[in-house]
C-alpha cells in the first residue's frame, strides 16, 4: 500500500469532501458544471492511487478483458470509447431497493464511491454516459471536471431518492466527455413524455464535434421508467426519444449514440422500436454474441426480498451505417459476480458497466 504524501493527502480531502444538503439542494436547477471546473487539474493515476488506499481492504478489482469486434477495417482517427453504466443512487440503495444478500457495509458511500471511481478510471472513457446519480455536485462534477470532463447533469422531476431520509438529493442522468477530444456544439435535456403527459424520466443528448476528425455525433444518455407492467409506458417513453433523436440527428444525417437503462429486456416492444427505428440503429452489445444477433444473458443481476432478479437492460445504440464498434468490454461471468449477487463488496452497483470503442466509417459522406 503506497503511503499518503502532500499530494495525494489533497486529492483525498478533495475525495472525501461533502456537500451539505443545503449546498445540494441550491445547485438542483443547475445543470451545468459550476466553479469547480476552476479548480487544479488532477492527475487520474493520482485519484486512482487515493481510491486503493480506501479500498485496501476489500477484494481486487474483477479482470474483465475487451472482444476484438474489428472486420479488418482500418480506423484513420482514435476510437472513441463510450461507456454506461447505471450505478446504483446511494439513497436506493441504502433506503429503498433492499438488497436481501448484500451487508449494508458494503453500501457505504465513502468506500462504494471509490469503487465507481475506480471502474471508471480503469476504463477511461472518453464519454461516460451515467444514470442514478445522486451525487453528482459533490462527487462526479468535482472531480471528473478536475479530470478534463465536460459535465451535465439532469435530474428526475421526482426523484424516488427525495422519499428516503437523509437523502443527497435527486437522482438522474449525467453525461461526461473530455474537453481535449470533443467539443460541444449542442446540448439538449429532454423530459419524456408517454400518451402526451409529461413523466418522470429524462434523458440528455449533445452533439459533440471530435477535434481530430471535425466529424459530428450525437450522444445521448437516459433511464427508462422501471418494473413490470410499465412496458406500454416504456415504449411510448422509446417513441418519444427516438422522435427528439430524430430531429436532433437531422435525420439521422448526424450519427447517434445512445446509451441507457432501459428497464426493458429485447423481448419489449421499446427494444424493437429502437432496433427498428430509422435511424438505423444496432445494439452493440449484441456484436458479443456467436451470430451477432443475441443480448448478453444479463446486464443486472440482484437478489431481493421477491427472489433473483437476472435480466439484460442495459444498451449501447449507435448509428450502423456511420460507426463501426472496433471492441467491446466483456461481462462479468456468474463465478466472478458470485452466489449474494450485485452489489457486493467487490462491486458497487447491481448493473454492470458496458464499455464500447468506436470509430466513425471512413465513407463520411455514406447515406442509409
Amino acid at each position: 500500500v503506497c503511503s499518503m504524501g502532500n499530494s495525494t493527502s489533497r486529492l483525498y480531502s478533495a475525495l472525501a469532501k461533502t456537500l451539505s444538503s443545503s449546498a445540494v439542494s441550491q445547485h438542483q436547477d443547475c445543470l451545468e458544471q459550476p466553479d469547480s471546473a476552476q479548480l487544479d487539474p488532477i492527475d487520474p493515476k493520482d485519484l486512482l492511487e487515493e481510491c486503493q488506499i480506501v479500498l485496501q481492504k476489500r477484494p481486487p478489482r474483477f479482470q474483465r478483458d475487451f472482444v476484438d469486434l474489428k472486420k479488418n477495417a482500418a480506423s484513420n482517427h482514435r476510437p472513441i470509447r463510450v461507456m454506461q453504466w447505471n450505478i446504483l443512487a446511494q439513497a436506493l440503495g441504502e433506503g429503498k431497493d433492499n438488497f436481501v444478500q448484500c451487508p449494508m457495509e458494503a453500501l457505504k458511500w465513502e468506500e462504494r464511491k471509490c469503487l465507481i471511481l475506480e471502474e471508471i478510471l480503469a476504463y477511461k472513457p472518453d464519454i461516460l454516459c451515467l444514470q442514478e446519480v445522486d451525487h453528482y455536485f459533490d462527487t462526479f462534477e468535482p472531480l471528473l471536471s478536475r479530470l478534463g470532463y465536460q459535465c451535465t447533469f439532469f435530474p428526475k422531476p421526482w426523484s424516488p431518492c427525495l422519499d428516503v431520509e437523509r437523502n443527497n438529493g435527486p437522482d438522474g442522468c449525467a453525461l461526461f466527455f473530455l474537453k481535449d477530444r470533443f467539443e460541444l456544439i449542442n446540448s439538449a435535456n429532454i423530459r419524456l413524455t408517454a400518451m402526451k403527459l409529461k413523466t418522470n424520466q429524462v434523458a440528455i443528448a449533445q452533439t459533440l464535434k471530435c477535434n481530430e476528425t471535425g466529424r459530428l455525433f450525437c450522444i445521448a444518455v437516459t433511464h427508462l421508467k422501471a418494473r413490470t407492467g410499465w412496458e406500454r409506458f416504456r415504449s411510448a417513453q422509446g417513441c418519444d426519444l427516438l422522435q427528439n433523436l430524430n430531429s436532433i440527428t437531422q435525420g439521422a444525417k448526424i450519427p447517434l449514440i445512445v446509451c441507457g437503462d432501459f428497464n426493458a429486456e429485447p423481448t419489449e416492444e421499446v427494444y424493437r422500436e429502437f432496433s427498428n427505428s430509422s435511424l438505423n440503429l444496432n445494439s452493440a452489445y449484441k456484436l458479443l454474441s456467436p451470430d451477432g444477433q443475441s443480448e448478453p444473458p444479463y446486464t443486472t443481476w440482484k437478489i431481493r426480498p421477491s427472489g433473483e432478479c437476472r435480466h439484460t437492460l442495459d444498451y449501447i445504440w449507435y448509428s450502423q451505417h456511420a460507426l463501426n464498434v472496433n471492441s467491446a468490454l466483456g461481462l462479468l461471468t456468474e463465478e466472478q459476480i458470485g452466489p449474494n449477487r450485485l452489489p457486493s463488496f467487490n462491486y458497487p452497483s447491481d448493473h454492470l458497466s458496458l464499455v464500447c470503442d468506436f470509430s466513425f466509417n471512413q465513407d463520411p459522406d455514406r447515406l442509409l
